[in-house]
């Protein structure tokens, strides 16, 4: 709803309520039907144990009926349906209609039993410094140390633009970055949109970013070089938004794809024995096992889960104002002081291939 809209005391259908409000911000009639289907499921659920309304469901309301839907669905299918039910709670108290969000904690805790699944391939500090090291391509390099070091979505680094680093003593010429980087150097921005689709700095993505918040990371040292030494050799971006990172094959200046990142993330696993095409998640290293990697080094190195999220992007407004009021006093300094160190490789030219 926009700004200054009034809010009623009281909705009759909580439901409907929400399904108009998406129907105005755009969402096809197909989208409203998916996320009615779920929610009035959960409705029902909610009936079924003694009248509750939606307005004071609890967290364990919520995780019941999520574990309900595991007799019958997939995963994704049930990761997806409770990805629904949590937009609607966030929005209905965003906007006032209900006091809290229930599903808030339920998918940290969904979160938290994915990162933590024991049947993954359990890799450490040490054995990823080695796979590192024995990579050579600048552009292969500079795409896996920046999904190491900032746990950010494969989408969300074929969307960065050269706009959003800012690096000290930066190799390009002229470089204007955006205002949430000033006086920020050695940072990355990590928009929560674009979205697929979407036309952004003067051009159509293909990929989507999934952040709640628009983050902002530190780019240490390890980082730093090695995007120095993408950008000596990067090929000049035929788009005008400049994308960071940009093909090096075929589609040479294009901004890279997601294909085109999971086909170096895995090229590399395989040829280190950590990828097989007819292996499972579970043993496989793909481009989200390097947000799982970071993730729970990072965490078990600080001990702050709080920073963690917000460097991930999924965190609420409540943490963001908690962690960015002072940048230097605590997200960057904890990240620096405990980011596991990856090897640099002291190349300036581009390896034939």
């Amino acid at each position: 709803m926009s700004a200054g809209t009034a809010i009623p005391e009281e909705v009759e259908d909580p439901i409907e309520y929400f399904l108009t409000d998406i129907t105005y911000q755009g969402k096809s009639q197909r989208t409203s039907d998916a996320y009615e289907r779920v929610l009035r499921d959960f409705e029902a659920s909610l009936r079924e144990n003694g009248e509750k309304p939606l307005a004071v469901a609890s967290h364990r309301d919520c995780m019941a009926w999520i574990h309900s839907q595991r007799e019958e669905l997939s995963e994704s299918t049930v990761a997806t349906y409770a990805s629904y039910l949590h937009r609607f709670y966030a929005y209905m108290t965003q906007i006032g209609v209900f006091d809290s969000n229930p599903m808030a904690i339920v998918v940290e805790e969904m979160d938290e039993r994915i990162d933590a699944d024991p049947a993954r391939r359990d890799v450490s500090i040490p054995e990823m410094q080695g796979f590192v090291s024995g990579i050579d391509h600048p552009l292969d390099r500079a795409v896996i140390v920046t999904l190491l070091k900032t746990g950010m979505r494969v989408g969300e680094l074929c969307n960065l633009d050269q706009r959003d680093l800012h690096l000290s003593d930066d190799p390009r010429e002229s470089v204007t970055t955006r205002p949430a980087l000033d006086g920020r150097p050695d940072s990355l921005f990590v928009a929560s949109e674009p979205s697929r689709g979407a036309t952004v700095n003067g051009e159509q993505r293909a990929a989507s970013n999934k952040r709640r918040r628009d983050t902002v990371v530190p780019v240490d040292d390890d980082l730093a070089e090695t995007l120095r030494a993408w950008l000596d050799v990067r090929p000049d971006p035929v788009s005008s938004a400049r994308p960071l990172f940009t093909s090096t094959t075929d589609n040479w200046g294009q901004r890279i794809t997601t294909d085109g990142v999971r086909h170096i993330v895995t090229s590399h696993a395989s040829e280190h024995g950590w990828y097989d095409n007819g292996g499972g998640v579970e043993e496989n290293v793909t481009p989200h096992y390097f947000r799982h990697f970071f993730t729970t080094h990072l965490r078990d190195r600080t001990g702050d889960r709080g920073i963690v999220k917000y460097l991930r992007g999924d965190v609420a407004q409540d943490i963001i104002d908690t962690y960015t009021h002072d940048w230097g006093d605590r997200v960057r300094d904890v990240y620096e002081d405990h980011i596991y160190e990856l090897p640099v490789a002291a190349y300036r030219t581009m390896p034939e291939t």
